[in-house]
Order: C-alpha cells, then sequence, then structure tokens
C-alpha cells in the first residue's frame, strides 16, 4: 500500500442551512487502501461524501481537504471528479432521454480530454475513440454480469436497485479515478446483487484505487474487506480499528462508541 495519502481530510467542519452537522473531522486514505466509515443513522456519512464532491448545498466553514497535495475547496464537482475523485451515489438519479453508453462515452471524454474552457484552448487529448470505448465497456460489463442491452437503455430509467448499483461500478471501473466515494452502495440491494457489486469493486481495487466504503450496516463488509474502520458520531470520527471493528459494531451496535465519547 501507498505510503502518502491522496486524500487527507483535516479538522473539517461543514454546515448545512446554517446548521454544524461535520464538527471537526479528519481522516486520510492513500491509493492501494480501503476504507470504511460506518455510524448510526444521522452522524454525518453522507454529509462527509457529499462535501468531498463539491455539492453547493454544503458550506465548508474551517478545516481542509487536500487532494494530491492541492487544496480543492474552491474546485467545482466537475473538477474534482476529473481530477481523479469519485462518487458512487446512494439514489442515482435516471435521466430519460440518454442512453447509458452515451454518457459513460461522455463522462470518460470529459476526464482524459476535457473540451475547451473559458480561455479558448483545444483540447490537448483526443477523446476515446468509439470502437476502443466499446470494447472497454463491454469488458467490464462482463465482470459485472450486466447485459449488454445496458449499453442502449435510458441512464438508470426503469432501473432496478441492483442495475442501478451496478451501473455506477461500471461507471467507476471506465472513469478509472483515484480514490472513490462509496455512498451507502449497500442499500437496497439483495444478497446476490450486493455480491455482484461487491466482486468488481474487488476486481478494480489495487495500488493505483483507494476506496472509501460508507455504511451502516456491516453486511457489504463481508464481500469488500476494509483494511480500516472508522466509526462516525456526530460528526466526528471517534474511532478507528481493522476490520474486526466492523464485526464488534455489527454484533453490540454503536451504543458503546457513544459511552466511550460521552465519558472522555
Amino acid at each position: 500500500m501507498s505510503q502518502t495519502p491522496e486524500l487527507v481530510v483535516k479538522d473539517l467542519h461543514v454546515s448545512v442551512e446554517g446548521k454544524e452537522i461535520l464538527k471537526g473531522l479528519s481522516l486520510e486514505i492513500a491509493k492501494g487502501e480501503i476504507h470504511a466509515i460506518m455510524g448510526p443513522n444521522g452522524s454525518g456519512k453522507s454529509t462527509f461524501a457529499n462535501t468531498l464532491m463539491g455539492h453547493p448545498k454544503y458550506e465548508v466553514t474551517s478545516g481542509e481537504i487536500l487532494f494530491r497535495g492541492e487544496s480543492i475547496l474552491e474546485m467545482e464537482t466537475d473538477e474534482r471528479a476529473r481530477a481523479g475523485l469519485f462518487m458512487a451515489f446512494q439514489y442515482p438519479v435516471a435521466i430519460p432521454g440518454l442512453t447509458f453508453a452515451s454518457f459513460l462515452r461522455a463522462a470518460i471524454n470529459a476526464r482524459i480530454a476535457p473540451t475547451a474552457g473559458e480561455d479558448g484552448k483545444m483540447p490537448t487529448k483526443k477523446g476515446i475513440a468509439p470502437k476502443e470505448f466499446r470494447k472497454l465497456m463491454l469488458e467490464q460489463m462482463a465482470v459485472l454480469k450486466m447485459d449488454e442491452k445496458f449499453a442502449t437503455r435510458y441512464l438508470n430509467d426503469g432501473f432496478s436497485g441492483g442495475e442501478k448499483k451496478r451501473a455506477e461500478i461500471l461507471q467507476m471501473a471506465l472513469l478509472k479515478p483515484t480514490i472513490a466515494i462509496m455512498d451507502e452502495t449497500d442499500s437496497g440491494l439483495d444478497i446476490d446483487a450486493l455480491r455482484i457489486v461487491s466482486e468488481g469493486v474487488n476486481t478494480l481495487s489495487g495500488p493505483d484505487l483507494g476506496v472509501l466504503v460508507i455504511t451502516h450496516y456491516n453486511r457489504i463488509l463481508n464481500y469488500i474487506k476494509p483494511h480500516k474502520v472508522h466509526v462516525m458520531i456526530n460528526g466526528r470520527i471517534e474511532l478507528s480499528g481493522g476490520p474486526e471493528l466492523a464485526l464488534e459494531l455489527e454484533s453490540k451496535g454503536y451504543d458503546w462508541v457513544r459511552e466511550e465519547v460521552d465519558a472522555r
């Protein structure tokens, strides 16, 4: 595993509509590492994920987010994505009229060959060729056990919960991010879909990818084995440990962590 963290979060405070949600959160993730954040409902897990991706609803009042050594607080969401951050959504949005294949190719081209900006400069790289794109897409769809007809369907329109989550992992496979954030990807999945999605993530995991799995339950961690598990309570990471911590949380719940925090 890499020794230099690609993502560094320092004493992060975040408010939503004037209410503070994150209250001094710190975390470091390097390529090659899988981290899991667990916590009860309302602890700030999804707020953290959305803040990392630059959702405008979430206001960073203090603290820092460094990606590859540079602050990303002033970067827009698309800039963060092009830089190598990726987020698999808890509730992916349907876009009728846009085929999945067209969306994927546009996303890849935006990642590897951004369009001309306000300065009028042309892209320095060409986009992916249609033949190369189709070959790459079909290879990854086979890994995720996705029917090739997926490519011609409208994005997430009429998709089941499992199909939506597999579509998110396919995006991750094709975009090749540096850090992937999975926001409660296990939500709404039956056991077969969970296994397939997890196998896809495990296939993609390696020395060039850092993964942050955000979840309420331990079951996805039975398939995606984290190197580190963190417990978020009331907007802060209050406890960290190895994979055994997730098993302890499954058997004992979160009350004992709250009690430890209150006793400090």
